[in-house]
């Protein structure tokens, strides 16, 4: 049985082993003999049905009952009222890769060396599955601060990164450059300016964590 795992390698800003583009073939007399060879399994993808690509860029209007939460009196100031986004759980990185992805086949009997450069920019944003009732910066801050980790509205993958790896024996590597994000699960709630909460509205979002490699072999 393999054993599978996953590499990353990240941001575009750290030092990637530098080598040639495209595929690595060489003939059995000039290659050394690997004492290690890694099986790795393809990138998870997100697996919500109803994931939707994007958040708002604005916030939702307010319930229609908000008429019902007047303001309190001079003597008890009320709330600010609008809606808030509540992180309460995180899961782990998805990877989103951006272009198509590359492979290189080692047909000899020795372990080569396959070199992959990133060949199409692409920016990729926040994904939703669930209602995001908040800007898409503001649920962004709210879960940097929950979980103490760096995510952001969008990330850039760009040209020009350059990854080197082995290649088994009559395997093939897959390489594809672009953005993990990080999956975690919370909801959107209306504060009125009464101090009352509205309904719950359950979300799901996958937020730009870092620029990097997804490698795995077939």
């Amino acid at each position: 049985m393999r054993t599978s795992m996953k590499f990353l390698l990240v941001p575009a800003l750290a030092v990637a082993v530098l080598a040639g583009t495209g595929s690595a073939f060489a003939d059995d007399d000039t290659l050394p003999t690997s004492t290690e060879t890694t099986a790795t399994a393809p990138p998870d993808q997100p697996e919500e049905s109803d994931l939707t690509e994007g958040a708002p860029d604005d916030t939702a209007p307010a319930p229609s009952d908000a008429a019902n939460h007047p303001a309190n009196s001079p003597d008890r100031p009320g709330c600010d009222q609008g809606w808030r986004y509540y992180p309460t759980s995180k899961n782990k990185d998805y990877h989103r890769g951006v272009g198509a992805s590359q492979a290189n086949y080692n047909g000899t009997s020795r372990t080569a060396k396959s070199s992959f450069t990133s060949e199409v920019a692409g920016t990729v944003g926040i994904a939703v599955s669930g209602e995001l009732s908040v800007k898409a910066s503001v649920a962004v801050v709210e879960i940097s601060g929950k979980f103490g980790v760096t995510v952001s509205a969008s990330l850039t993958a760009k040209i020009g990164n350059n990854i080197s790896v082995d290649t088994p024996a009559h395997k093939t590597t897959y390489a594809s450059y672009g953005v993990y994000r990080l999956k975690s699960y919370g909801y959107s709630q209306y504060t009125y300016v009464d101090c009352g909460k509205g309904a719950k509205k359950n979300v799901t979002i996958y937020t730009p964590h870092r620029v990097g490699w997804a490698i795995w072999e077939s």
